[in-house]
């Protein structure tokens, strides 16, 4: 489970969030969703450890960010804005790479490995260096290695861009299949469709704040609309005009 309690993030002058509080249950698939610049990869960033907050926690199965950092990442996949893979190496060699760096054991890493190349439909290239791999192929690699720790937590920011129609598919079932093992998925996205076709509940930001939150009938209903498209705009308009 991924909590946060008052999250607050200044640069400078500009206070990016405000006091951002929601509970990502475990599973469920919990979205993030909002403009560009409404806040959602400074929150990912923040729940990975990538940034601090300038105030309030987070918490991954109890462990804080802030307090217990290491003990937190180790039980998060963290897939960021940035693919990070090196071009150099093979699927599989990355794999192992990363699987060191997060300490699986030695005696089930290459089973591991294995494991999650047949699980991201890689293994006809596991052994060909990524670094003439198409988008698709390179993003199925990063989330490979956010998976290979088996862990009971997942944050991907903006997993599908760039990815083509059945690469977006092969990852949705992938997310789905990971919720049904019981894990805890959060994702962000700018995409209503992609929101409405995976989540169990969604968290609406609008200039670092929360402004609808729960499951997209929940949301549609308070904001009394038929679609989330439609409340999405309830949403945010009445955030700006306030």
């Amino acid at each position: 489970m991924i909590e946060t309690e008052g999250l607050q993030k200044q640069f400078g002058s500009r206070l990016v969030l405000n006091g951002v509080s929601f509970v990502a249950r475990d599973g469920e698939i919990t979205g993030i969703l909002g403009a560009n610049g409404a806040g959602k990869t400074t929150i990912l960033r923040i729940i990975s450890n990538v940034l601090r907050p300038s105030a309030g926690d987070a918490q991954i199965d109890g462990r804080s960010v802030r307090t217990d950092s290491y003990a937190a990442q180790m039980r998060l996949g963290s897939m960021l804005d940035h693919i990070g893979i090196y071009s150099r190496l093979t699927p599989r060699e990355n794999l192992m790479y990363f699987a060191r760096l997060r300490r699986v054991p030695s005696d089930v890493i290459e089973q591991r490995v294995n494991d999650v190349l047949d699980l991201l439909g890689l293994r006809r290239f596991a052994d060909t260096p990524t670094g003439g791999f198409s988008q698709g192929e390179s993003m199925k690699v990063a989330l490979g290695r956010v998976l290979v720790h088996q862990p009971l937590n997942l944050v991907l920011d903006e997993p599908t861009n760039g990815l083509d129609i059945l690469s977006i598919r092969n990852l949705r079932d992938s997310l789905k299949r990971m919720r049904n093992e019981g894990r805890c998925v959060v994702f962000s996205s700018h995409v209503l469709e992609e929101i409405q076709a995976l989540c169990d509940r969604v968290v609406i930001l609008c200039s670092g704040k929360i402004v609808a939150e729960g499951t997209v009938k929940e949301v549609c209903r308070q904001a009394g609309s038929s679609t989330l498209e439609e409340a999405f705009i309830h949403a945010t308009s009445a955030e700006k005009q306030a």
